[in-house]
């Protein structure tokens, strides 16, 4: 990925979906105006920032991305596998009024005009862009949202809405926390034995033993980028259209919110994609 300055504002960029034409960006802490825990670029209604703090934020991360605040479309996570269909009626959803929904971790589109908008803070967002007939979508890929294979129903989704072929999507797996650092629980390593099969996961390097906790049988390290490249590939788009982030929400606190290192005290990063 590519960081971008613009205007003040810092924000991360992949080289397939530039080459693409595809307007996005993956936000960090840099160029906001909210302070203290929040600090600076937080983007998390309810929070505890005030709201008049993160919506200037939003303004400032539309100027920088030359897109129009009032037709971003806003998720509702609750780490699931919903995927919504975003049409023009969904245009200012959480911005301009109230958000119509819940339980939305995912979205898709093919309305050129509206911004779509999902949350994190070490989650992994997942970006896919169908070139053959314009659509997008972006989805929250928190461990729930990969055991579940959020990655497969979006673009199961895209097929049947835009008659999307996988092996057209060019998809971005995008920052998070990486798994030298991401330490779990043996009760969420079944969860994902069963979801892939303990054999896949050994030959993808996707669960080892702890090396924060090395003498607790019970704890494990979690990959969940390369988790969500097996989704994807899974669903059938090709290893050579999907780039994934080489950063570490967790890694580096001065550049992204991290809810391992923060807790509940922090502000929210965020995913923008549109056409």
């Amino acid at each position: 990925m590519n960081i971008v300055s613009n205007k003040g504002v810092t924000f991360l960029t992949f080289d397939l979906l530039e080459k693409a034409g595809v307007k996005h960006c993956f936000s960090t802490r840099i160029g906001g105006v909210s302070e203290g825990c929040f600090e600076s670029m937080n983007l998390g209604f309810g929070r505890g920032d005030s709201d008049e703090n993160v919506r200037k934020n939003f303004e400032l991360m539309a100027d920088a991305l030359e897109v129009d605040v009032n037709k971003m479309c806003l998720s509702q996570q609750t780490h699931t596998t919903n995927v919504r269909v975003i049409t023009e009626q969904d245009a200012g959803n959480g911005i301009i009024r109230p958000l119509p929904y819940t339980d939305v971790d995912g979205m898709v589109t093919n309305v050129k005009e509206i911004t779509l908008v999902t949350f994190y803070a070490d989650c992994i967002p997942l970006y896919f862009y169908d070139p053959e007939h314009e659509a997008i979508g972006l989805s929250h890929g928190g461990w729930r949202g990969t055991v579940g294979k959020i990655g497969k129903n979006t673009i199961e989704i895209m097929a049947r809405t835009y008659g999307t072929n996988p092996s057209r999507l060019i998809c971005g797996i995008g920052p998070g926390v990486g798994g030298e650092c991401y330490e779990v629980s043996g009760e969420v390593v079944e969860k994902f034995r069963e979801a892939f099969g303990e054999k896949t996961l050994a030959d993808n390097n996707i669960v080892r033993s702890s090396t924060i906790n090395p003498d607790n049988p019970d704890k494990y390290m979690l990959d969940l980028k390369n988790a969500n490249r097996l989704v994807f590939e899974e669903a059938g788009v090709r290893r050579e259209n999907i780039e994934i982030s080489e950063f570490c929400t967790h890694c580096d606190a001065k550049l992204f919110y991290s809810h391992r290192i923060m807790g509940a005290d922090r502000g929210s990063l965020a995913a923008f994609m549109r056409l």
